[in-house]
């Protein structure tokens, strides 16, 4: 990796986004390494992280918020990183070009037709954010336009103006969100060009994508890394395979040429049918989608006798939970395919699995995110002995409950996973307040007692008391 050209961000310290982007790309990868090695070494030797050939715009999903600086100008950039301030970005080392092209021409545009950024302070004027998903693949381009009202002004001029712009676009999509929100997208959609999706190819199979659609978003690493999934999986022509987390499906249609039958679990109703649709358009026979809790399913279908072979699981940032866990040994396969994009609590994860009839076998780390700190991981996990007895080591203390092993980070990334919001420390310690869960002495409190701090808002209380609630903190 050491011809790795060096290219420097001029926004870097002001964006925040890429925290590492100060090292070279050689020392990144040996930062991400011995992260991992620290971790997860206990367990099993970890391989050398399978780097990119060229670790730059590699995103293929690019979002910019849009406002006006000081001078009242309109510009349109990212927030700077923990705050709600607009970093203006015309291009970024780490996003894809085409993409931030298409920004900047709307930028333009929207000043030429005398749109309005939204002011989400006073909660008026037009537009919120732009999102562009690209297939890096299939060429195929989609825009949405996030817009603070639905009334759009000289809207088929505007889409025309674009259009002539970059012919490229194959779908625009106008989303509505006028809520105060931290969230980009609202539940209203309107297609105003094209289908509304765009479809991309990955490990040989063709996938649609949809505004609010979970793909991974670098698509070069997401075939090395399941591709080694696969690989650790070795799956055999008979066996029944479970993809818990399985999102829109995608591991388990890969998977599903190796397997007997793949059973994709997944709790988001929205997900699971695009799931369905990505089956039928490859025409996979052998794959069957389950709209339910996976731990909860897993259970249920130990309880009645069935058992599976071989269980992907590809838990969000904030990792799984004692319940899943404990249902992957109740099902007990012979084996467990980890993919994890955060050690730490992929390690607290896997400690668990190994103190309950598992062994790790094999530790890949995959840099998914050159240039910022996190890194992905595949983890193999064999059963130890089929004979053995269950017999769980740990407690719902050692996971959650009152003594919590949840910490403020995993806390952070539950709710950035499935909220898109980003909560501090001191919010989370006010709900925790409220909820009668003891803080350690002094722990965040103000230096006196005539100090104010700032409140926590309905929105990200509620969030994080759902975070309390999937790592059992509280009832």
């Amino acid at each position: 990796m050491s011809d790795v050209e060096i290219k420097k961000c001029k926004l870097y310290k002001k964006c925040g986004g890429c925290q590492i982007h100060n090292l070279t790309y050689d020392k990144q990868l040996l930062f991400k390494m011995k992260k991992v090695v620290k971790l997860m070494g206990k367990f099993h030797r970890v391989e050398n992280i399978i780097g990119m050939d060229n670790p730059y715009h590699y995103r293929n999903k690019v979002q910019a918020a849009f406002g006006r600086d000081r001078n009242n100008r309109i510009i349109s950039g990212v927030y700077q990183s923990s705050t709600h301030k607009i970093v203006p970005v015309d291009s970024c080392l780490i996003e894809d070009e085409k993409a931030d092209e298409i920004i900047v021409t709307i930028r333009k545009l929207i000043k030429s037709f005398k749109l309005k950024p939204f002011d989400d302070k006073k909660m008026t004027g037009f537009l919120r954010h732009v999102l562009i998903k690209r297939g890096f693949l299939s060429g195929e381009i989609m825009v949405v336009l996030v817009t603070g009202e639905e009334a759009f002004k000289s809207k088929r001029s505007f889409i025309n103006a674009l259009l002539g712009r970059h012919p490229e676009i194959t779908t625009i999509i106008q989303n509505i969100n006028n809520r105060r929100t931290s969230l980009v997208l609202g539940e209203k959609s309107i297609t105003l060009y094209g289908d509304g999706v765009i479809k991309e190819q990955l490990c040989g199979y063709t996938f649609t994508i949809s505004p609010k659609a979970f793909y991974q978003i670098n698509p070069v690493q997401t075939e090395v890394l399941y591709n080694k999934a696969m690989e650790f999986a070795d799956i055999q022509k008979d066996d029944i395979v479970i993809d818990a987390y399985c999102g829109t499906g995608t591991i388990g249609i890969i998977a599903s040429k190796y397997a007997k039958q793949v059973i994709g679990v997944e709790l988001n109703k929205d997900a699971v049918k695009d799931a369905r649709k990505n089956a039928k358009l490859n025409d996979i026979k052998n794959i069957d989608f389950v709209c339910a809790d996976a731990g909860r399913y897993m259970v249920d279908i130990a309880d009645e006798g069935l058992s599976a072979d071989v269980v992907i699981m590809d838990p969000p940032r904030a990792g799984s939970d004692i319940k899943f866990l404990k249902s992957v040994v109740k099902l007990s396969p012979r084996k467990v395919v980890y993919i994890s994009c955060n050690p730490e609590t992929c390690a607290r994860d896997i400690l668990f699995l190994s103190k309950n009839k598992y062994k790790v076998r094999k530790i890949q780390p995959v840099d998914m995110f050159p240039h910022t700190e996190h890194v992905e991981t595949v983890v193999l996990l064999r059963r130890k002995n089929i004979d053995d007895h269950l017999e769980f080591t740990w407690t719902d203390k050692d996971f959650g409950n009152k003594g919590s092993r949840a910490t403020y980070p995993d806390i952070k990334a539950y709710v950035q996973d499935k909220y898109d919001i980003k909560v501090s420390t001191l919010a989370i310690a006010q709900t925790k307040a409220k909820c009668g869960i003891i803080e350690r002495q002094n722990y965040n409190k103000p230096k006196s007692e005539k100090s104010k701090q700032p409140g926590c808002t309905k929105e990200r209380e509620d969030a994080i008391i759902d975070a309390f609630r999937h790592f059992q903190m509280i009832p």
